[in-house]
């Protein structure tokens, strides 16, 4: 037989197969069928339209979707008009079922929710679309203007052809801060720096927590501890709660401190990370130049670098110590609580600069899985994969609002589209080096590796980190590879400290009254000759 009549022979019989094969599995037909209501917005959406999957209701689905949470499905949509609907199929991404395929027969509760973006037209010449903060922390379940429908209970046949109608006909209204009282303040500036980067307005604000007895004495300025963080409008340390915090507040012998907490959320992120990025923005310098001074000249602080004091946890912890690193001449003191990585050879577990995978541990005949998060006895409460695979499905580029992403949008180059470039591929881990060479630039310990000679006279004795050595993420390991080097520095010597504590999980570090004795004594000692050192220490 010749080779074209062998080719014609095999097309005839995978013709004559395909008569026979259903048409159900010819084509995916859709699932979940999506209409923004017109009463709920007029204009078109671009953003992301996802349909949450629960077996209860004791919590919307919505509210329960998680890295480790319910099914989660999402497809990205441009100029969705009103009234127009949107089919989310097995064909669109899921998280922890990768496809609608995978979800059994059976009766659920549904729920469909558009987060809306924003066009950026910035001033790097890129546009982007991402969602726009509207003042609620970067929080998509919850940020206004964001459209949802109610719960409903159906019921799932995954080989029926009949979508399964939903209309998120809701909009979630504006946000109301909390009132002022007599020693909570707040304030809210339109920054000039990022508006202009970011070509849409941008707003800082702060929440002030002022010392006891403060309007009674109206000549004395005051030290400043900034409290970084995640976005909060709540008062600074609880206060107002009547528990341990207030008392310390309130006692005769407290050293009288302004308690600030910033309010920096990015299209990225709920906290911008503080710092000059590529793909954030200037926010370091909005914040210096902007924020800090506004805060100053209102509440009579002292506004001067041996009276400014950093403090936070977490994320909070990273900014805290980055900004001594960053401004080492804007701070006269640092006390970092359980920091984001500050070695990226330990993001968390995966050294960025020498690891080929950040989800597993290749071992030839098989992969072990790298874990995300765990309890103080070891035992492990989620993996790598798991919360960037959620993540991807949240929002593509970046855009999921979480906290890989935000790392990615702080720390990395811009790519070719505008968006963040991928420190390693989201579905499979492999990580990408350049883009980890890159990262370099806000890798902590490698900046003042590179740079004590002109760093450690202006920080040796201003930088202090806690830490529980069992750290639900494992940063403890980056910062004993950063006391490694700290202990070793020479001219000068490090003079500060950082302190493990044994079996603590996230978030470890100093209480309130053991910190602001460390900030009192850390001021009195490098204070400048002269300075005014007892009028705010009033009883």
């Amino acid at each position: 037989m010749s080779r074209l009549s062998s080719a014609t022979a095999v097309a005839l019989v995978l013709a004559s197969l395909a008569i026979h094969v259903p048409a159900s599995a010819q084509a995916h037909p859709p699932r979940f069928q999506i209409t923004v209501a017109a009463q709920a917005r007029r204009e078109p959406v671009t953003g992301m339209v996802y349909v949450a999957i629960s077996r209860d209701n004791r919590r919307t689905p919505i509210e329960q979707a998680s890295p480790t949470g319910v099914p989660l499905f999402s497809r990205h949509v441009e100029n969705l008009a009103p009234g127009e609907a949107v089919a989310i199929t097995d064909a669109d991404p899921g998280h922890p079922l990768a496809s609608l395929r995978d979800l059994p027969a059976g009766e659920y509760w549904v729920q469909p929710f558009v987060n809306v973006y924003t066009k950026f037209a910035r001033a790097d010449g890129r546009t982007v679309w991402l969602h726009m903060d509207q003042w609620e922390g970067q929080n998509w379940k919850r940020s206004p203007g964001n459209l949802l429908g109610d719960p409903v209970k159906v019921t799932y046949d995954p080989t029926s052809s009949q979508p399964i109608a939903l209309v998120a006909d809701k909009a979630i209204p504006p946000i109301t801060p909390p009132a002022d009282t007599a020693m909570v303040k707040r304030i809210r500036i339109q920054s000039a720096i990022l508006t202009k980067w970011w070509g849409h307005p941008i707003y800082l604000g702060a929440t002030v927590l002022l010392p006891k007895d403060y309007d009674r004495h109206p000549d004395v300025q005051y030290p400043v501890n900034y409290v970084q963080g995640h976005f909060s409008l709540g008062a600074p340390g609880g206060f107002g709660r009547g528990g341990e915090f207030d008392r310390l507040w309130m006692a005769e012998d407290t050293p009288r401190f302004l308690y600030v907490t910033l309010q920096h959320p990015s299209p990225y992120y709920d906290d911008s990370y503080a710092v000059n990025s590529e793909n954030n923005g200037p926010y370091g310098d909005a914040i210096i130049r902007e924020l800090v001074p506004a805060v100053e000249k209102q509440f009579r602080a002292i506004g001067q670098p041996w009276a400014r004091m950093l403090s936070g946890g977490s994320t909070g912890g990273w900014i805290a110590a980055a900004h001594q690193v960053f401004y080492p001449d804007f701070y006269g003191g640092s006390f970092a609580s359980c920091p984001d990585s500050v070695d990226f050879s330990y993001h968390q577990i995966v050294d960025i600069y020498k690891d080929a995978n950040a989800y597993y541990f290749d071992k030839g005949w098989m992969k072990v899985e790298r874990p995300n998060q765990r309890q103080p006895d070891g035992n492990i409460q989620s993996m790598m994969k798991d919360e960037n695979h959620y993540e991807l499905v949240v929002g593509d580029k970046s855009r999921s609002g979480g906290q890989w992403d935000i790392w990615e949008a702080t720390y990395s180059p811009v790519g070719p589209d505008g968006y963040p470039m991928r420190i390693w591929n989201k579905e499979t881990g492999e990580i990408d080096r350049a883009v980890a060479e890159a990262w370099k630039k806000y890798d902590l310990h490698e900046i003042l590796r590179t740079n004590w000679a002109t760093l450690g006279p202006k920080l040796a004795h201003k930088l202090n980190i806690y830490v529980g050595d069992m750290d639900s993420y494992y940063l403890n390991d980056a910062v004993e590879k950063l006391k490694e080097f700290l202990q070793k520095a020479d001219n000068p010597k490090y003079t500060g400290e950082i302190v493990f504590q044994r079996r603590a999980p996230h978030c470890w570090g100093p209480r309130p009254a053991e910190l602001l004795q460390k900030m009192t004594g850390q001021i009195d000692k490098y204070a400048p000759q002269g300075a005014d050192l007892t009028s705010w220490k009033y009883r």
